[in-house]
């Protein structure tokens, strides 16, 4: 039986300091749907993959589309970066939690050996009355000395101004393909893991994908573990430990996936939903719809958690 998502909230709130505690319980209980679940809307993909996701939606590519969405739509959070966040959140403040997005890079090189560059401070939130500060953790690649290092430094001065660490935890790197790629359980396990260990109070992973061609060049014992998608993201909450996890959408897909995606990581235990281009590439009327069924969601599963 997986633990709650409320129970392994309690447990981390437990332990964390004054400031911690006060923005994580803002975003919630006061925002979001405020039953204790979590509803982020990212809009780092101008950085990471360019102007080329905002064309399904051209209404996207104005930054005022998001924030005005995250607001009316009644959001956890908005996560975006320093410049997003400097020209934009102030007629916003008040109205929706800002998580900042404290590094980030392109997607023109390869990401054989992927990195992402601090380019704001956990100081910048505070400054800017953020509730949280995201960092992209790239699991496994051949920078992760230097990945480890810049992540440590964000963390003590997370700790030294009370503010909640968001780890977006990904596979990536030259060597992730030779043993089972970045989607498998095996690499997303450890990515919640070690976003645990670095630190993190929220782990942002991606959903495993179980191919048994796959799941077969994965290190022991995965190959024989013979567990289904439901019992994988299961397992790697438990492996977030006290963090909180909520799940990515990735590429847009179809409305049943997505709300069958966000049933599976609330009875898992997690803690609610990171959906993107999932949402802000589909109209207004369209938008608002799916976040409505998604809240729905969030709320349902946590009324039913034992």
């Amino acid at each position: 039986m997986p633990t709650s998502s409320l129970t392994r909230q309690k447990s981390l709130l437990d332990v964390l300091s004054p400031g911690k505690k006060a923005r994580l319980h803002r975003m919630l209980y006061t925002f979001g749907p405020g039953n204790g679940s979590l509803m982020f809307l990212p809009i780092d993909q101008g950085i990471e993959h360019g102007p080329r996701d905002f064309f399904p939606n051209p209404a996207s590519k104005d930054p005022e589309y998001q924030f005005k969405l995250a607001a009316s739509a009644g959001y956890s959070a908005i996560a975006c970066q320093i410049g997003f966040a400097t020209k934009y959140y102030p007629d916003y403040a008040g109205q929706v939690p800002l998580l900042l997005k404290l590094n980030g890079k392109t997607d023109i090189p390869p990401s054989d050996e992927a990195f992402s560059a601090v380019n704001a401070s956990v100081e910048d939130a505070v400054r800017l009355g953020a509730d949280a500060v995201g960092y992209t953790l790239y699991v496994g690649s051949p920078r992760q000395d230097e990945d480890l290092r810049q992540l440590g430094e964000v963390r003590e001065e997370c700790d030294r101004y009370g503010m909640p660490l968001v780890i977006w935890s990904y596979p990536r790197g030259r060597d992730i393909e030779a043993k089972g790629g970045q989607t498998s359980f095996y690499a997303i396990d450890y990515a919640a893991r070690m976003a645990m260990e670095m630190g993190a109070d929220i782990v942002k992973i991606n959903m495993p994908k179980i191919v048994p061609e796959k799941e077969a060049m994965t290190p022991a014992p995965y190959p024989d573990l013979d567990v289904d998608q439901a019992e994988a993201i299961r397992q790697c909450v438990e492996s977030a430990g006290r963090a909180l996890v909520v799940l990515s959408g990735g590429s847009k897909i179809s409305d049943d996936e997505l709300l069958q995606q966000t049933k599976l990581i609330m009875e898992a235990g997690g803690s609610g939903v990171i959906y993107g281009r999932n949402v802000w590439q589909r109209e207004w009327d369209d938008a608002t719809n799916i976040i409505g069924q998604i809240k729905d969601t969030l709320v349902t599963s946590v009324q039913r958690t034992p």
